[in-house]
């Protein structure tokens, strides 16, 4: 279980609205641990990147934000070099990404809750969106898919669910009153996966995210319009 909430930290610090954790055990493959001395120009600099990118991926105030032990990603989220390199022709049945690395069509989802939208996506700080309602509402899967993490462990999340999908896909419900399924199940889309509730927030709400291949995208863009 430890493990697993390193594991998703890293995955929700390197898009969502908080740095990048100090932890202990082994480093990652595209992190590095800060040790004493380093500067973040030194990091980039060693690893081919730029300063700039490092401070996005790891969503830093300003580049002398970094502590001994912390990890920081050293790699683009999804794996791909920021240096101009010729464009690719997509593949056939390849997710299509546009500027702003909005799949266009490559997954089918439903609304994972029924209320008002109570605020929309608006990176870097938000990272998802807000739907309302009441305590005790059903909150469903918004595709098939694997329950990769469940628990309480991420700060700033409450009771969390996250789901990973095909094709690249994952999605957080967060903020939850209590989570019916447990990490490792199977679920369908539609099914109930958990209950709406307040938990590591100041109102009942249900905080929705979707990212594909790392990245934190629109949910707006891959849900039906209602």
């Amino acid at each position: 279980m430890r493990w697993s909430i390193v594991v998703v930290s890293l995955l929700l610090a390197a898009c969502g609205s908080t740095p990048a954790p100090i932890t202990t055990g082994p480093t990652p493959t595209g992190f590095y641990r800060v040790k004493a001395g380093d500067t973040l120009y030194r990091i980039a600099k060693n690893n081919g990147q730029s300063v700039s990118d490092l401070v996005r991926w790891n969503n830093l105030a300003k580049a002398e934000d970094i502590d001994v032990g912390q990890l920081l990603r050293v790699t683009s989220p999804d794996g791909v070099s920021t240096k101009a390199t010729p464009k690719a022709t997509a593949r056939p049945n390849a997710p299509v990404v546009n500027n702003d690395s909005t799949p266009v069509s490559a997954i089918s989802l439903v609304w994972p809750a029924q209320g008002k939208l109570l605020y929309s996506y608006a990176p870097p700080r938000v990272k998802g969106i807000g739907i309302g309602g009441a305590a005790g509402d059903s909150i469903v899967a918004a595709a098939d898919g694997k329950v990769l993490y469940a628990g309480d462990g991420i700060r700033g999340y409450g009771l969390l669910l996250i789901i990973q999908h095909s094709n690249g896909y994952i999605t957080a419900y967060a903020h939850n009153q209590k989570l019916l399924v447990k990490e490792g199940a199977q679920v369908k889309q539609s099914q109930a996966v958990a209950t709406m509730g307040q938990t590591g927030t100041d109102e009942v709400k249900l905080h929705f995210e979707v990212r594909f291949k790392g990245q934190t995208i629109n949910p707006a863009s891959v849900l039906p319009k209602k």
